[in-house]
């Protein structure tokens, strides 16, 4: 037999002694011989063959997909919007209670503060700064020791404790320190008075 007689074309007729046979007729066309297509899917004739390459893209497009999941994306991020609340930031009591019940923590700090700050304008500047450092340490307890606290968390529970302690205790050591008649004796202290003007008589 031929090998005209073998091969297919593309489009699904058979090919009998250089004419196509469609539906028991024979349409005549040109014997190219070696270069009609022997299968659908060879590729061959110099017609494209489509299936297989969106085929091919699908499968490098899969790919592409996978490789992108696994390293991440290489376009540049959008732009964050909000911040994560930090850690113990939810409200102290349930949501039933007014505000200052559910914020206790702040309230009792910024209480304390404020009673500071009052005996320090009454003339008492020594208790009321030791007060107002009081409240810090206090506040630094409150945020080791509780799990939520409100307002109160501002960073990291670490960050918030180390802060609040630092501040709280420096300014302690310092209304016991400061002139006249201090409490403890500090070598800057003094320096920092006549620097001030204070130790001038």
């Amino acid at each position: 037999m031929p090998p005209a007689d073998r091969a297919d074309r593309v489009d699904g007729t058979r090919r009998v002694n250089g004419a196509d046979r469609v539906n028991g007729a024979d349409r005549a066309v040109p014997d190219v011989g070696a270069q009609d297509v022997e299968a659908p899917d060879s590729g061959a004739n110099g017609a494209p063959d489509t299936g297989a390459r969106d085929v091919e893209a699908a499968a490098v497009e899969v790919t592409a997909a996978a490789v992108t999941a696994r390293h991440g994306s290489r376009q540049r991020p959008s732009r964050t919007t909000g911040t994560f609340p930090p850690e113990g930031s939810a409200a102290a009591a349930g949501r039933g209670q007014p505000v200052p019940v559910r914020q206790w923590p702040i309230v009792v700090v910024l209480t304390m503060v404020g009673v500071g700050l009052a005996v320090t304008a009454l003339g008492s500047f020594r208790p009321g700064v030791i007060t107002i450092g009081a409240a810090m340490l206090l506040a630094g307890l409150l945020r080791l020791l509780l799990p939520e606290v409100g307002m109160l968390a501002v960073r990291s529970r670490f960050t918030d404790i180390v802060v609040m302690w630092v501040l709280g205790l420096a300014i302690v050591v310092l209304a016991l320190a400061s002139e006249p008649d201090p409490v403890i004796s500090l070598p800057f202290v003094p320096e920092i008075s006549h620097f001030f003007g204070g130790g001038q008589g």
